[in-house]
């Protein structure tokens, strides 16, 4: 699975989209961001969480925090973040690499609405040292993604 899903997800549903590749591994926001020049808000996160029976991920600016009376809010009760066992076992990606393309199991994905904030962004592409550019806009309607706000704003604390 992983960046070869990715992949042929892409090839499938977006062949205009090209994966980047790097030498170095980018598990983190700061170093994505820096191994691509851009600000780590434009670095999209993919989260991998649950609320009582349903598993979805969550799509977020890299420089924001989730507020957790947002999500039991969306949600309908106390969400958690999945240990990457679990991560790699419904998605297929490990963690550092996880993105909503070429998910080994089907997941209802949710896109903060943080990530409007820019005119691209990069998530992951299934790899720890692979991401792709892409507008959110269209993130979203490639994985059917709702968008929701589930994350503090800098002058909004939870």
């Amino acid at each position: 699975m992983s960046l070869a899903s990715v992949q042929q997800f892409f090839a499938e549903h977006a062949p205009e989209l090209s994966i980047i590749e790097t030498n170095a591994p980018t598990p983190t926001v700061s170093s994505a961001a820096e191994t691509h020049g851009v600000a780590p808000g434009q670095i999209a996160k993919t989260l991998s969480m649950r609320c009582g029976d349903l598993t979805f991920l969550v799509v977020t600016r890299g420089d924001s925090r989730l507020d957790n009376k947002k999500l039991k809010q969306v949600f309908g009760g106390k969400v958690k973040m999945l240990d990457a066992d679990s991560v790699l076992s419904l998605t297929g990606h490990p963690v550092g690499g996880v993105c909503p393309f070429g998910l080994a199991t089907p997941l209802p994905v949710y896109c903060d609405l943080s990530l409007q904030d820019f005119d691209t962004v990069l998530p992951a592409a299934g790899s720890v040292n692979s991401a792709v550019r892409i507008t959110p806009k269209h993130l979203a309607q490639l994985v059917d993604a709702q968008w929701i706000d589930v994350t503090e704003t800098a002058n909004e604390p939870a």
